[in-house]
């Protein structure tokens, strides 16, 4: 454990609330058969992250410095309005998914409630704590993480061949399988957290076109780790038959399903898991995602970047931006999300992996920018792959929402 880097923390920020939904409903409605597109998943993910870790190893600044310097302006007004949108709204989601958590675990307060204590500990966490001490935290909790839902996962008893044939032999269900096998791409593995990265390899202190070896060596485990995870979590569902009900309550019916097979401690487990899952994805969010703003506001204003996370950790942008993540966006757990605004993050998010892996396209084949560090054939090939998959996703997202 002490050896591992921030791509831990990469995986605890990916894996959240939409995870844990979109791996149950899949694994409820399909079985096993889909697990070969977790994979896949975690493997475009890695494409992604290798791409701008190696970036930022090349040119020494961070992709989102990259787009508000280097690219034309629409570009940074396009990811500026994106982050605060989005910002508002996974803070709302996240609150939500540790209110019920926390609910589910101990019941005398209500779900808001415990939300909005989960979000207060989080940005004091954050905020009180260097990265060292966070960095501490959140390995304890993703070993306990890991543990609960893999111990569940082999409480849940799958069947071994089920499990091979759906890792290994790639097949889409004539109905409704390919929706699913897009809502998996762009459910696992979290989608403007992958950014973070950046920021937490600098906490490391990595730097410099050496440490390519052993960023790709972190990102790979950190990509393991959330496959893994993900395929766990479809074979519980798998395993319990529970009912497909929408939103974040599905974790609820999948542990109550499993306390019918396993007893009660697979139940606890699952939900101490659960728990688990999304404090960690917030703590990670919290830390990394205020970082962002703190890096986008000094690019817009020609700063220079701040050399270590402890000088932007004393930032009032970093203070503003932790809480405004932790704070309004808890008006939405007493109140229902105004349409208007889920549909314009819903358009406006179904374009930012594509313009993750299209502005990564460009970037890193620009050899006067990265040198020796450039795109090669297979890097560009996996890249135009992430391209054309995630803006399947995309159309796929703006077809559902008008």
């Amino acid at each position: 454990m002490r050896s591992l880097g921030p791509g831990l923390l990469l995986a605890a920020a990916g894996i959240g609330a939409g995870d844990v939904v979109v791996a149950s409903v899949t694994g409820i409605k399909f079985g096993t058969t889909l697990l070969w597109a977790v994979v896949f998943t975690a493997a475009l993910k890695f494409v992604l992250t290798e791409a701008l870790a190696r970036w930022q190893l090349a040119t020494g600044e961070t992709v989102v410095r990259a787009w508000i310097t280097r690219l034309p302006r629409w570009v940074g007004i396009y990811f500026a309005g994106y982050l605060v949108l989005w910002t508002f709204l996974v803070g709302a989601s996240l609150s939500s998914a540790c209110g019920l958590a926390g609910a589910s675990l101990f019941p005398g307060l209500s779900v808001p409630v415990w939300g909005a204590i989960h979000a207060v500990v989080a940005a004091l966490l954050v905020g009180l704590n260097r990265y060292a001490q966070f960095q501490r935290v959140m390995k304890g909790l993703i070993a306990i993480m890991a543990l609960c839902v893999l111990v569940c996962a082999v409480l849940s008893k799958p069947s071994v061949t089920d499990v091979a044939s759906g890792l290994l032999i790639p097949r889409v269900p004539a109905e409704g399988g390919g929706a699913a096998v897009l809502a998996l791409l762009g459910g696992i593995g979290g989608s403007l957290t992958v950014i973070c990265y950046g920021y937490w390899m600098r906490a490391t202190g990595w730097s410099g076109a050496e440490r390519l070896p052993q960023v790709r060596a972190d990102v790979r485990l950190a990509y393991v780790f959330t496959g893994l995870f993900g395929i766990a979590l479809v074979i519980i569902a798998a395993g319990v038959h529970a009912n497909a009900i929408g939103g974040t309550r599905i974790a609820l019916e999948v542990a109550a399903r499993l306390e019918s097979s396993a007893g009660p401690a697979g139940r606890w487990m699952f939900l101490f898991g659960f728990w688990c899952t999304v404090f960690t994805a917030m703590l990670g969010v919290w830390q990394g995602v205020s970082q962002v703003y703190v890096d986008l506001f000094a690019a817009w204003r020609r700063q220079p970047a701040v050399a270590s996370n402890a000088e932007g950790r004393q930032s009032p942008v970093f203070i503003g931006a932790l809480c405004y993540i932790a704070i309004p966006p808890l008006v939405l757990l007493w109140f229902k999300q105004p349409v208007a605004v889920v549909v314009t993050f819903s358009v406006v998010g179904a374009f930012f992996m594509p313009f993750l892996a299209g502005t990564l396209l460009y970037l890193n084949n620009r050899r006067d920018w990265v040198g020796s560090l450039a795109n090669r054939k297979l890097g560009n090939a996996a890249l135009i792959v992430c391209l054309l998959v995630f803006g399947a996703v995309c159309v796929r997202e703006l077809w559902s929402v008008f």
